[in-house]
């Protein structure tokens, strides 16, 4: 029991990977998974066999990861493909996805809740405008720590000139981005093994960690905003049993900062004050909960309090308004972003009707350009709009809490999913 419990408190890490097509993340995930012991015999017999049949020289640690069938016939990644393993230190996810342009929406559903993102570069080929792209997306979606992986270095001969170059090409573009805070280089070879979980033989210039120890020792404590205390409520909870006659509790995940019983709070929309009577969480009662756990919170007054609310501390609350600055990236193949176009919102627990008021710029995510005499969004574009909102919204900016400043749009009439946003 102690050895499960041990491995549910473990810290984890979500990490993305990025990279062009034929940059080899498959391969250095494949090599992740199978140098760090977290493959099983049957999964290796059946890459054995399926890179037999296949013709390759030797085992393609990347069918461990191309799920998708078209996947694997293709050999390149079309979606989100998500993958877990740990090690004695940390759990991770793995977010794989997709390199090619026609995908960016995968990449940025992928991206949106990791702490870390690889993107990987060909050694031979340097940074190309797909590395460009892919580190714009890390920074607008807020990913704090960048890992760059220049790969294929056994076919430059491990030359330590090609890497520095690299590195510095990508410094001159990382400069022009707002929100990296980290960024780390690792010269590796995903193919041979190289600096990916065991040191290298054959770059002795290269002193730094290799990218399984990075993974393990990353400090990503302060990625989760513990400041701002916010509880959107889920669901209301009322047993209506003998036991718990009059038990009403309020449950869901904190979004940020930390609560504790005996807390003063106050209850948005409304605006009254209580405190905090207990924390709930499995049966047990918690001495204080802080994200990303899901808990029950009990108050000590009735207040009515209804899913879509938030439970926040009185002296630091979200702005509360109705017109919104965000934003977005279109995931819609068969709509357009209508001018005025109506659409359902929803944030956190929250669901409200929204009508788009402006549309600002497009991004070329190349160059990093505005675009401002094209205003049609379509699939897989980037920009910035206006929005109004039926009832106001509590929310921070993106940059300031991933969880209450982000949102997504739905079409009214297909329910399909057609944008994510991030609020300014």
């Amino acid at each position: 029991m102690s050895e499960e419990r041990g491995y549910l408190d473990m810290d984890l890490l979500r990490f993305t990977t990025a990279g062009s097509v034929d940059d080899g993340k498959s391969t250095l995930i494949g090599r992740l998974l199978y140098d760090s012991k977290n493959i099983f015999e049957d999964q290796l017999d059946a890459v054995e066999a399926s890179s037999k049949q296949r013709g390759d020289e030797q085992v393609n640690l990347a069918l461990l990861t191309d799920g998708l069938r078209a996947e694997r016939e293709q050999g390149i990644t079309i979606d989100v493909a998500y993958r877990y393993f740990a090690t004695p230190k940390r759990k991770f996810i793995i977010a794989d996805t997709p390199g090619h342009i026609q995908y960016t929406r995968n990449m940025v559903t992928g991206a949106s809740t990791a702490n870390l993102a690889i993107i990987l570069i060909d050694a031979r080929k340097g940074v190309i405008e797909q590395t460009c792209r892919h580190a714009f997306i890390a920074s607008l979606l807020r990913i704090q720590h960048i890992t760059v992986c220049i790969n294929k270095m056994d076919l430059v001969d491990w030359d330590e000139d090609t890497y520095q170059k690299i590195v510095q090409e990508f410094k001159d573009f990382a400069s022009r981005l707002e929100s990296v805070v980290e960024v780390t280089f690792i010269p590796i070879s995903a193919l041979k093994g190289d600096n990916v979980v065991d040191k290298s033989t054959h770059m002795n210039w290269y002193q730094g960690p290799t990218l399984l120890y990075h993974l393990e020792t990353v400090y990503i404590g302060s990625d989760a905003n513990h400041v701002d205390a916010r509880f959107p409520v889920q669901w209301v909870i009322r047993p209506h049993s003998n036991e718990y006659h009059d038990f009403r509790g309020f449950a869901g995940r904190v979004a940020g900062g930390v609560f504790k019983p005996g807390d003063e709070v106050t209850v948005l929309p409304s605006g009254f004050s209580t405190k905090i009577k207990a924390i709930h969480n499995m049966g047990e009662e918690l001495q204080e909960a802080f994200h990303p756990q899901s808990v029950t919170i009990t108050l000590e007054d009735e207040i009515d309090t209804s899913r879509g609310d938030m439970i926040v501390k009185p002296n630091n609350q979200p702005k509360v308004e109705q017109d919104i600055e965000a934003m977005i990236c279109w995931f819609s193949d068969s709509k357009k972003l209508q001018m005025r176009g109506k659409y359902i919102l929803r944030h956190t627990t929250k669901e409200v009707k929204a009508i788009v008021k402006e549309v600002k710029y497009k991004v070329n995510i190349n160059t990093l350009h505005k675009i401002e005499d094209d205003l049609e969004f379509g699939l897989n574009d980037i920009g910035r709009i206006s929005l109004r909102t039926s009832s106001p919204l509590f929310y921070d900016s993106y940059h300031r809490n991933r969880q209450t400043g982000s949102f997504v749009l739905i079409d009214e009439f297909t329910n399909e999913t057609v944008a994510a946003g991030m609020i300014l």
